[in-house]
This record gives structure tokens, C-alpha cells and sequence, in this order.
């Protein structure tokens, strides 16, 4: 199962009104479920330094089917995948990145996003995430 174009622009569309209600400028990306880009947004004034790094959140989230957040907290020294963010062209190891889930509890892509503080960049993907 992948996600559909319109339920990635009803993600982009949750985590943007977050980002507005929590007064901050994202980028959002959604990737299906072979982590190809479906949909990206880059809010007004957004971070241009952040637009590579919401779509490797979002691929990084789909990669191993976990938060980014997790897997920043397992690649730390001493952790069972310590360096993985140099593997797959680079990846994402901070909050941000969350897979997304149909109604089934299947893994149908992420969403990666990036623009604020990490924990900002989470709540806006966990309010992207939610709404499928």
C-alpha cells in the first residue's frame, strides 16, 4: 500500500495549520511507501536550509519504519546503529521524521518535517501523521 496524492496533501495540509497555530515557517515532505517523494511544501519565508532535511526526514522515517527520533536516539556512540546517518546518501537522526500509517496500521509512507526547533519540527509531523 502507498499513500495517495490526496491523503499526502491532507498531511501537508494538518502539519501546515500546526505550524500556523505553533507560529512557525516549515517544510513538509510525504514519501510513499518506497520513500519517493509524493508531495512537499516549503511555507512562505521557510528555512531553505531545511527543505533538504525535511525530505530526508521523511525518508528516513520510511527507511526503518520508526520515528527519526528513535533512530537519532539508537545511532548515538556505543548504540546499535551508531553511523547509520551516513549510510542511504545520508540520513536524518533527529526529530522530525514520522512514518505514516493507514487505517489498517499499515506503513503507507512519512513525513518529514523541518524548519523550527526539533521538537516544533515533531509536533507539526506528529499532526501530519495523525490524520489518516
Amino acid at each position: 500500500m502507498n499513500i495517495t496524492l490526496a491523503q499526502a496533501e491532507k498531511a501537508i495540509e494538518a502539519a501546515k495549520q500546526k505550524a500556523v497555530a505553533i507560529d512557525t515557517k516549515m517544510n513538509i515532505a510525504i514519501v510513499d511507501g518506497g520513500a519517493n517523494l509524493v508531495a512537499f511544501v516549503r511555507m512562505d519565508d521557510a528555512w531553505l536550509g531545511s527543505l533538504d532535511i525535511s525530505i530526508k526526514k521523511a525518508k528516513t522515517a520510511r527507511f526503518f519504519d520508526m520515528n527519526t527520533g528513535i533512530v537519532g536516539s539508537l545511532s548515538q556512540p556505543g548504540g546499535s546503529l551508531y553511523n547509520i546517518e551516513h549510510s542511504n546518501n545520508g540520513l536524518i537522526t533527529f526529530p522530525g521524521g514520522i512514518p505514516i500509517k493507514n487505517a489498517q496500521g499499515e506503513i503507507i509512507g512519512a513525513i518529514g518535517v523541518s524548519g523550527s526547533s526539533v521538537e516544533n519540527d515533531h509536533t507539526v509531523a506528529e499532526a501530519g501523521a495523525s490524520t489518516l
